[in-house]
């Protein structure tokens, strides 16, 4: 049993029996600090290893201690003999997520606040901007970057090697395919993208993305000196991301479960699963758990149509609801002073730069106008939380509500603009912050993806929404109107924020990235030397008038059958 690899059947098939337990360690593998064999004299101080786990579209339910379906035991145990993030936020998407982890700022003040980087958009993490590894590198960490990069790769000054990670092995775009790392963005429009450094790594072609990006990882540490330099690991997975991929035998467990979707994507957690207990036990096998942090976290909600499940809270990736922005995390380390706890303090996504740059060694100055704050002592010592609110979002091409105006905002703020915020214990949404429902776990075996666009309820539209979070996480009950003295509270805090962003970059797609253009893969198409035109920005036609009127009948024919079937449900 105390292997460095266990195979992919043989681990499931523990997890399907229950057997699997954390301490694969043995009684003589026990790490030894250098500092006891200097006469008890304790050694000074060293910057801890810092272990950054991110997955990709993991729903609030998707994890074993949230959920009843999906069995995650490595990561059950590390949260529960850690610190779980209760009050943990994210982003709804990507690219905002990893964009605001890695520069500590909000959207507003990168340009990155409007939907995702697309592969063909000459468009990727301001270069002004000081990375987290690029901190981490100044105070002498070794900084390593696996797996999905999605933060833009037009020039070579955008790849995570000019960034601030030493090395880096994995995908610049959204989404490959996990055994032939192939990534489309639009019919005909697909390119290879699995890149070593700066090059294309041709010869991985059949091996499974999780599999491989977990072998990357301990290889790392195999060849690392624990006690000579620190080190920075970001693992960034793309599972459990579209396609719904994994081996076969991950899904025998799941066999019970009769939604498709839903079965794939559990498998493919249980993989993650596997992923950190591989990389964790690598930690203790080479010399570094003692003086590591882990942290583990999700970059947005889950999506109900890909397996993914978020429930009881509202909505889902891609939304402003708490579906969509409440995220899995939790911190295990042998460095917290109060372990074994749930933690509600208020941590935002942000927050990582600081407080990681602080564990480091570093001082208050290199953190400057980020917009995070150093959480440690909230986390390791349950101390309160020094945040006190978070900015969702404020996206000014997003579609506008058609029912929103300055008139609805109090003459203070125009609703039709889709912005969130949460300020102690409330939270405002203005616009339209996407699909609102509450979706319970899948248990049938599917039917039209159409009918999730068609929300139960019957409430006239609106453009704006005050809920106490606290009080009400489930995003039940609307108090705009009977607290309309925080509505405007909050509505002059978003017109505070919104005079500190920053103009949209979202430029539009620019035909020199086809991959056909550039030898099959998915790489950087313009020098360096080129300047950049921020002044086009991209914009989605409008359909003419005919489509959208099929569009609305369709529409309503499906609601009033969703309608008819959700109430003979209930």
């Amino acid at each position: 049993m105390a292997t460095a690899a266990l195979t992919g059947f043989s681990m499931m098939s523990l997890l399907s029996l229950g057997y699997l337990t954390w301490d694969l360690m043995g009684p003589n593998q026990v790490e030894k600090d250098p500092g006891q064999a200097l006469g008890g004299r304790a050694p000074a101080p060293r910057p801890p290893h810092i272990i950054f786990f991110l997955t990709d579209d993991q729903g609030f339910n998707d994890i074993g201690y949230h959920s009843s379906d999906i069995r995650t035991p490595t990561l059950d145990k590390l949260a529960a003999d850690g610190v779980k993030l209760e009050n943990y936020y994210i982003q709804p998407i990507c690219t905002p997520s990893r964009s605001q982890l890695i520069t500590g700022r909000y959207q507003i003040h990168t340009g990155l606040q409007h939907s995702i980087i697309r592969p063909r958009q000459p468009n990727c993490l301001p270069f002004h901007h000081v990375t987290l590894p690029q901190r981490l590198q100044e105070l002498g960490y070794s900084t390593h970057m696996v797996g999905k990069w999605h933060l833009g790769f037009y020039k070579k000054q955008c790849l995570p090697t000019r960034r601030g990670f030493d090395t880096y092995f994995g995908s610049l775009t959204g989404s490959v395919n996990y055994y032939t790392y192939d990534s489309c963005d639009g019919p005909g429009l697909c390119g290879f993208d699995l890149h070593e450094g700066e090059s294309v790594a041709w010869g991985h072609r059949g091996k499974y993305c999780t599999h491989l990006y977990t072998q990357r990882v301990r290889k790392i540490l195999a060849s690392h000196d624990p006690r000579a330099q620190p080190l920075f690991i970001f693992l960034s997975f793309q599972a459990v991301h579209t396609p719904l991929q994994s081996p076969r035998e991950y899904m025998r467990p799941y066999r019970g479960l009769n939604n498709v979707a839903r079965r794939k994507y559990a498998a493919m957690v249980s993989t993650v699963d596997e992923a950190v207990h591989n990389v964790t036990y690598a930690l203790r096998k080479y010399g570094f758990y003692q003086n590591s942090v882990i942290v583990f976290s999700t970059d947005n909600g889950g999506q109900p149509l890909s397996g993914g499940n978020n429930w009881p809270l509202r909505g889902r990736k891609g939304t402003y609801w708490e579906g969509g922005v409440r995220g899995v995390g939790f911190v295990h380390s042998p460095l917290l002073r109060k372990k074994r706890r749930v933690s509600k303090a208020l941590v935002h996504i942000t927050d990582w730069y600081p407080t990681l740059v602080g564990l480091a060694g570093g001082n208050e100055s290199l953190t400057k106008g980020v917009d995070g704050y150093n959480v440690w002592g909230a986390i390791s010592e349950g101390k309160e939380s020094p945040r006190l609110e978070i900015l969702h979002n404020i996206d000014p091409l997003y579609n506008h509500a058609r029912s929103g105006s300055l008139q609805k905002g109090h003459g203070i703020w125009n609703t039709a603009v889709q912005a969130s915020i949460r300020a102690g214990d409330w939270k405002l949404l203005t616009g339209d912050p996407g699909y609102g429902d509450w979706i319970p776990p899948q248990v049938l075996p599917g039917f039209p993806a159409e009918w999730w666009q068609l929300e139960r309820h019957t409430a006239p539209r609106r453009s704006l929404w005050l809920f106490n979070i606290s009080g009400d996480p489930y995003e039940r009950y609307d108090l705009s109107e009977q607290r309309p003295d925080v509505v405007k509270e909050l509505l002059a805090r978003l017109v505070y924020y919104n005079r500190t962003a920053v103009p949209v970059r979202y430029p539009s797609e620019d035909p020199r990235a086809d991959p056909h253009l550039n030898g099959g893969a998915w790489v950087p198409w313009v020098g360096d030397e080129e300047e950049d035109n921020w002044d086009r920005v991209h914009r989605r036609k409008n359909k003419n008038w005919k489509t959208k009127l099929k569009l609305y009948k369709s529409s309503l024919f499906f609601r009033r059958l969703n309608t008819r079937i959700m109430s003979n449900r209930i």
